[in-house]
């Protein structure tokens, strides 16, 4: 399922049985093609602005679920248009902050996001960020969501110190061990980018530990993990830790190389483990890898 679809999905509009009121599905009829769907949704958004208005709850949801599938078909940019224009629209009739304006707000983020404009991902984020902490509170999961979406739009746009910030305190309020681990990366990322690498290596090695345990050592996840530690380790110049992390990798990696995307990565822990041999002037055993 698609992330637009869930968004839609969740929305909270008006979907009364009554044709009136009724939101216009996201789902495409029998022999439909995506641009078929969009241009019905075009044609019913058409339809409730000559006969409601602009500022009708019904509008609203219509210009939302075009936009929703605009974002599904790949036009960012028209998805962008309209999410901006149906934002302004429930600003204006629901008020800023609340719930169904949100819901738009963070279609607009998404959207904002997938068109690779993170800065301004960011400001919606931050707007929900704030919302939902003063009405559900700093560890409801949506307000986590958000706190872990701005952190990484401000990677993103370079904001390093803030999103450090956003996700070590999105760490500590998260209750979710998965949702934890994928936080823990994204700080590792954020560390890594300002060179701090010691903390990058910190925290790859809970996640790697977490993984370990809940998943074992020869699972994909789990061997992403121990790559990005061993080249964490070969950019903090442990030359020594990267070789025994990456020699280990390489290792879980050939005894499950049944799976293809196990293989895969193999082959690129593999390069890098040669690259690491032949860095520390270990020439002959690098050469034994290529």
């Amino acid at each position: 399922m698609s992330m637009w679809r869930t968004l839609l999905r969740k929305s909270g509009f008006p979907t009364a049985s009554s044709p009136s009121s009724r939101a216009p599905s996201t789902e495409a009829g029998p022999g439909q093609t995506p641009a078929m769907r969009a241009a019905s949704l075009e044609r019913t958004l058409n339809e409730h602005i000559e006969q409601l208005g602009h500022d009708d709850s019904r509008t609203i949801t219509a210009r939302n679920n075009l936009a929703g599938k605009y974002a599904q078909i790949g036009r960012r940019d028209a998805a962008v248009s309209q999410f901006e224009q149906a934002l302004a629209e429930a600003s204006r009739v629901f008020g800023e902050d609340h719930p169904q304006t949100d819901v738009i707000r963070e279609n607009l983020a998404w959207s904002y996001e997938d068109a690779s404009r993170p800065a301004e991902a960011a400001y919606q984020w931050e707007t929900l960020l704030n919302h939902r902490d003063r009405r559900l509170g700093p560890v409801s999961a949506d307000t986590v969501a958000a706190r872990a979406r701005l952190a990484v739009c401000y990677r993103k746009s370079g904001r390093y110190s803030a999103a450090i910030a956003h996700f070590e305190r999105a760490i500590e309020d998260s209750a979710v061990p998965e949702e934890r681990e994928d936080l823990r990366i994204g700080l590792s990322v954020a560390f890594g980018a300002v060179g701090r690498h010691d903390d990058t290596i910190q925290q790859l090695r809970i996640v790697h530990a977490q993984r370990t345990r809940r998943l074992g050592s020869k699972q994909h996840d789990t061997l992403v993990i121990q790559h990005r530690l061993g080249r964490a380790y070969n950019q903090a110049g442990r030359s020594g830790e990267a070789i025994d992390t990456l020699g280990s990798a390489y290792r879980n990696g050939i005894g499950a190389s049944g799976d293809p995307e196990i293989r895969m990565l193999t082959l690129k822990i593999r390069r890098d483990l040669a690259g690491a041999l032949s860095a520390a002037g270990r020439h002959r055993e690098a050469a034994n890898l290529f």
